[in-house]
């Protein structure tokens, strides 16, 4: 090797994100001693990929800049050329101007004719889905056996007659008894369910009880509105005689909607139909520079094509929700969200949470100091347009554009809040490798970083890397998701589809008490 490659390998791969900010992200790891881009400045310290570097010194007490946005405050005096992470940044409260609206901009839709189409599956109510399975659900975790049973008998052979049809997925949840009878809890559950029965994605379902739980199947059909028909049926196990009966009656109830569901036909919709759920997991310190940006781009795109973008995780949007607030519509929008902050802030007070600072191992791992950095690369997922309404938990989301779902952090249960409120597609950013899936909305996956999509092919659905080794604009990576999107909302399988990933990530939030 010359002197010349020898220089090049000593020099750092770093990204200077804004001008203001006193700290660059590794792209890649750098050795101690390896030159940076600032003035010839050198790294003190080994430094992994997507963690920090400091450029200029950092006094005890003065705010770490990232993206211009406070995200800790210095532990101890830094040098520059330090290594920055949990060790000597210091996570605290930070000043926020929530300007209610003060930025927000009304998106120029393009017309109707103009916006892009999929192939999609349109339904007698208007509706448009993406995929088309029946849904095996339960009141309550007692009735969960009987589910698995029915949907297992429905196997990949004894589907080949009905090939329209996707599939029948039991949906299994932990609860319905020994839980609050009235209020949040019970709403949540009820809610969370019927916006599944009644999900595009579903041609028709079977719901399954035991008898006597708390979630009693009557009321919860009147309450949320729900009729008994041809594609929606009802087994009350008590009331057939049994686990064994129980069975042979929801093979036979779904064997009758089969052909139905069968008969459907995908046609081109616009795209305006499409709702996708926004979710970041195993983030890195790449994630906020490569796939969540580039979800934003895409999710531009999509609400400019008449379409809708879930943004959740409420907790993790901690610190970073002011850049949120000033985009909202109205201040009403503005103030729902700072009021569903509170709720958190409250619920969690004392709490060994990551809204109290400390993130994930993983995500520490992967160059994440604390929850306010998290948050500014997950709020990365929104992109640029306004922030145009706020739902509770599994609340059926109506209007189009960004919106925002309040839900945990917690990906299975965040995205089965989004699914119950309409998205029929979910887009799952990852740097560190999530290997999540979800029915019957299908997940398309994400890579932060080019070494991980490379190890983890098989479950991973774009590159958003190319981003980091210059190989694409955050416009080209925004349009090839949208692309895909669109591709995947048409019926092309997304990697955790293919590998039958999904069913065991329904999960509704268990919020209340068990008792």
């Amino acid at each position: 090797m010359d002197s010349q490659t020898m220089q090049e390998d000593r020099r750092a791969r770093v990204m200077l994100l804004s001008p203001t900010d006193n700290v660059v992200v590794a792209t890649s790891a750098v050795p101690q001693g390896a030159v940076l881009p600032q003035d010839g400045l050198r790294a003190n310290h080994d430094t992994p990929q997507g963690h920090k570097i400091a450029i200029r010194p950092i006094q005890q007490g003065a705010p770490i800049l990232k993206f211009d946005t406070v995200i800790g405050y210095a532990a101890e005096d830094i040098a520059a050329g330090d290594w920055l992470h949990s060790h000597n940044i210091k996570f605290d409260a930070v000043d926020k101007d929530y300007a209610f609206a003060r930025d927000y901009t009304p998106t120029e839709l393009l017309p109707p004719q103009e916006r892009a189409q999929f192939m999609g599956i349109r339904r007698a109510n208007g509706r448009v889905g993406t995929r088309n399975y029946i849904g095996l659900f339960v009141t309550v975790n007692c009735s969960a056996t009987v589910a698995r049973k029915i949907a297992n008998y429905f196997d990949e052979e004894r589907m080949e007659a009905w090939e329209n049809v996707d599939g029948v997925i039991p949906f299994i949840h932990e609860s319905g008894c020994g839980m609050e009878l009235t209020g949040e809890p019970m709403d949540l559950l009820r809610r969370t369910l019927s916006g599944y029965i009644r999900h595009p994605n579903l041609a028709g379902a079977v719901v399954l009880s035991l008898g006597c739980e708390r979630n009693n199947l009557a009321q919860f059909f009147e309450e949320e509105g729900l009729a008994e028909g041809k594609m929606l049926r009802t087994i009350t196990m008590q009331h057939v005689g049994g686990t064994a009966r129980a069975i042979a009656e929801g093979k036979e109830a779904v064997r009758e909607m089969l052909d139905q569901a069968n008969a459907v036909r995908r046609e081109p919709c616009s795209a305006e139909h499409i709702t996708i759920g926004m979710q970041c997991g195993g983030s890195d310190g790449l994630s906020g520079l490569s796939a969540n940006p580039g979800l934003g781009v895409a999710a531009d795109i999509l609400v400019r094509n008449g379409g809708t973008a879930i943004l959740s995780e409420t907790p993790e949007i901690f610190g970073v929700e002011h850049l949120l607030t000033r985009r909202a519509r109205s201040e009403e929008v503005g103030r729902r969200l700072v009021e569903r902050m509170d709720w958190w802030l409250d619920y969690t007070k004392g709490r060994d949470t990551q809204i109290n600072g400390v993130v994930s191992p993983g995500n520490q791992a992967g160059g994440l100091a604390n929850v306010l950095e998290k948050s500014l690369g997950g709020a990365k997922k929104s992109g640029s347009t306004g922030l145009m309404e706020v739902y509770r938990y599994a609340e059926p989301v109506t209007q189009k554009g960004l919106v925002f779902m309040d839900t945990p952090g917690f990906d299975p249960v965040s995205a089965t809040g989004q699914i119950a409120g309409g998205a029929n597609l979910i887009c799952f950013t990852t740097g560190r490798g999530s290997c999540f899936g979800s029915y019957p909305s299908p997940t398309i996956k994400l890579a932060s970083n080019t070494p991980m999509f490379t190890k983890m092919q098989d479950d991973m659905d774009i590159n958003c890397g190319t981003v980091i080794d210059g190989e694409q604009s955050l416009e080209e990576l925004g349009q090839a998701i949208f692309e895909r999107i669109l591709a995947i909302a048409s019926g092309e399988q997304s990697k955790s589809e293919a590998l039958g990933v999904g069913e065991e990530e329904f999960a509704p939030w268990p919020i209340g008490v068990t008792g």
